[in-house]
């Protein structure tokens, strides 16, 4: 038995070097054009919407194949969802892992504010932020884009109230608070800001933003005990 299983094995390890190599190099390649193809995507989406999108234009600009990055999509609303979701993946990397190691509460939801502003002043990707480039595009478009766009708006909204919500628990924010309803406000000031900075040019609406949140932080935490 023992000679019969080391024969099974010695055959499938002689199968898998004979190809594995050619395979796992192209595996490799695939993945390195696709995050080229999907950085380009995003720089193109944030400047001109989603519209702006075409796997035309992608092997153009980064002198591929239609064929190739066809392969990768296979039509351009797939592409236009994978270019959101690696949008939302960046977003996630840049705004919210890193509000993760501030302590629950309101320290952690003034993370996330800071942190999406500073993603926006650091100018990531050219046209500023690309969700709110691409939701006038398809707030009256029903269909699956409409619907990853409202989720991310969502998503974000959520998890800010969540964040709030912790800030009650430790009695940061009163028993009364309404943490959807302060998440709204707050994320009111920082779109304004978005759409402000890159119509002018300017930081100056970031600040603004970054002075309103912390005003209206300031006005619904509990006073504390003295």
């Amino acid at each position: 038995m023992n000679g019969t299983a080391g024969g099974r094995g010695g055959v499938a390890h002689k199968t898998d070097g004979g190809t594995g190599g050619k395979t796992d190099g192209r595996v490799v390649r695939g993945e390195q054009t696709r995050r080229l193809i999907l950085e380009r995507a995003m720089a193109i989406a944030s400047s001109e919407g989603l519209e702006g999108l075409s796997i035309g234009r992608l092997a153009a600009d980064l002198a591929l194949s239609k064929s190739g990055i066809f392969a990768h999509f296979g039509s351009k609303e797939e592409l236009q969802l994978a270019t959101l979701r690696a949008a939302r993946r960046v977003f996630t990397e840049r705004v919210v892992l890193p509000a993760q190691q501030v302590a629950d509460g309101l320290a952690r939801a003034e993370a996330l504010i800071d942190n999406w502003l500073d993603y926006v002043a650091e100018g990531v990707f050219p046209g500023g932020c690309i969700v709110y480039s691409v939701t006038a595009e398809f707030d009256s478009r029903p269909g699956r884009v409409h619907d990853a766009v409202a989720k991310d708006l969502s998503d974000w909204r959520a998890h800010l109230a969540d964040t709030l919500r912790a800030a009650v628990r430790t009695g940061e924010l009163p028993d009364d608070a309404d943490p959807d309803q302060l998440a709204f406000e707050l994320s009111a000031f920082i779109w304004q800001a978005v759409g402000d900075s890159a119509l002018h040019g300017s930081r100056v609406p970031l600040d603004r933003a970054r002075r309103a949140a912390a005003t209206r932080l300031h006005h619904a935490a509990r006073p504390p005990v003295l």
